[in-house]
């Protein structure tokens, strides 16, 4: 018996273009295109009026502020359907005072689930797992992060994500393990021995040829 070849659709990659997609959301039909110009913050999770995910919604509603001044929108999604994200939003105003000011895409479709690697069939066939993806102005993919459905995800360790993202891009460097604003930022590394030679005396915080620090 020949084996039966299951084809999954492909995993988005960073630093390609995102997956595009127009869908219904709680705003209305919107697509990536209107993003242009802009950061965004695609994350999905498992299903409406569920715990975890209304931590994290909540979360992210408080920190919507913080993400505008980086020029970042955000973007929910699940295997809703929007009538169950309104009601979902409805009552986590009512209940916990919250009030979610982004929209949530309903993809009861499961396309842009599936364009996006949302569907691990190691945790299930019918929900999205707890995925992020960092989308620049651009609309090109820079950072993607899959939680598992028991465990809410930290919402500042996303807004320090942009904040790097955005000074690496700035500045032509790499930021160390857990940097903040005002922090430090690494130099790219010499590419020729010449450079390792000179890079001692060109003013940086030197270490050795590979790790120089200097602030912003």
């Amino acid at each position: 018996m020949e084996n039966d070849i299951i084809t999954r659709p492909a995993m988005p990659q960073l630093n390609k273009p995102a997956p595009d997609f127009t869908a219904p959301t709680t705003h209305g039909d919107i697509s990536l295109s209107d993003y242009k110009g802009k950061w965004l913050i695609l994350f999905s999770h498992p299903a409406d009026f569920t715990p975890v995910c209304t931590t994290e919604f909540m979360a992210f509603a408080k920190a919507a502020p913080d993400f505008k001044k980086l020029n970042c929108e955000l973007l929910g999604l699940s295997i809703d359907s929007h009538y169950a994200h309104i009601a979902w939003m409805r009552n986590i105003k009512e209940k916990f005072g919250v009030e979610i000011p982004f929209p949530i895409i309903a993809d009861l479709s499961m396309d842009v689930a599936k364009a996006y690697g949302m569907i691990q069939p190691g945790a299930s066939d019918t929900s999205a797992v707890r995925a992020t993806f960092v989308i620049d102005p651009d609309g090109v993919l820079r950072a993607m992060v899959y939680y598992p459905m028991s465990n809410g995800r930290s919402i500042p360790e996303f807004l320090r994500l942009v904040t790097a993202l955005q000074t690496s891009d700035a500045n032509k460097v790499a930021t160390p393990e857990g940097w903040q604003p005002g922090e430090d930022v690494i130099v790219p590394p010499p590419a020729t021995a010449e450079g390792a030679e000179a890079r001692a005396s060109e003013g940086y915080n030197y270490v050795d040829w590979y790790f120089s620090k200097k602030s912003l």
